[in-house]
């Protein structure tokens, strides 16, 4: 038998004195992506099949955080190597994100991470199942943001990652926050 990587529970929600009602709840221990940029504005994606939808996707590199006492940070350092065969000196948060408030608890850091360097195809880990066939590339960020409005890649992490991406580096990235910001608090009141 394999383990589930999430579950489902379904919760009573009192929404006020007279009603209550049942919500089920994907259970989610979090995830990070990172837009991965080079010095010409390049930023590292992945092509990998996604068999909940049956598609080959364009995405950044991401991964869950499901190793004991493994910060944000490092399961995304982690992931990059992993999966794109790079490393990089410069990290930072760019936004974070609920991927479907609706029906999941899954909170999403988006790191930039700048200073890249590839690794030793020797040093990385063999990649399995879904993975081994990964394509990675190096795209121009503006040529994915046009590519997003073009309704052509599809991936919620990949779409909020590089707008955002692309609005800060507009803005000199002044909207940067530390790599080790604290985690999502419930989101600030409107007026």
């Amino acid at each position: 038998m394999v383990a589930a990587k999430w579950k489902v529970v379904t919760d009573r929600v009192a929404l006020d004195a007279d009603t209550v009602v049942d919500r089920d709840v994907v259970v989610h221990p979090g995830a990070v992506g990172v837009v991965a940029l080079d010095t010409d504005d390049n930023v590292v994606v992945l092509r990998q099949y996604r068999h909940p939808v049956a598609a080959h996707l364009w995405e950044i590199p991401a991964g869950l955080l499901d190793e004991a006492g493994e910060s944000p940070t490092s399961t995304a350092q982690r992931e990059l190597v992993e999966e794109a065969g790079v490393q990089a000196t410069d990290w930072h948060t760019l936004i974070d994100l609920y991927s479907s408030p609706g029906m999941s608890s899954e909170t999403i850091r988006v790191f930039v991470a700048r200073g890249l360097n590839d690794v030793d195809p020797a040093a990385r880990p063999l990649r399995t199942d879904e993975e081994r066939d990964l394509v990675v590339a190096r795209v121009p960020l503006a040529d994915l943001v046009h590519q997003i409005l073009a309704g052509h890649v599809h991936n919620a992490l990949a779409v909020a990652g590089l707008l955002a991406a692309a609005e800060s580096r507009r803005n000199g990235w002044g909207s940067l926050l530390p790599a080790d910001h604290p985690w999502p608090a419930p989101d600030w009141a409107l007026g």
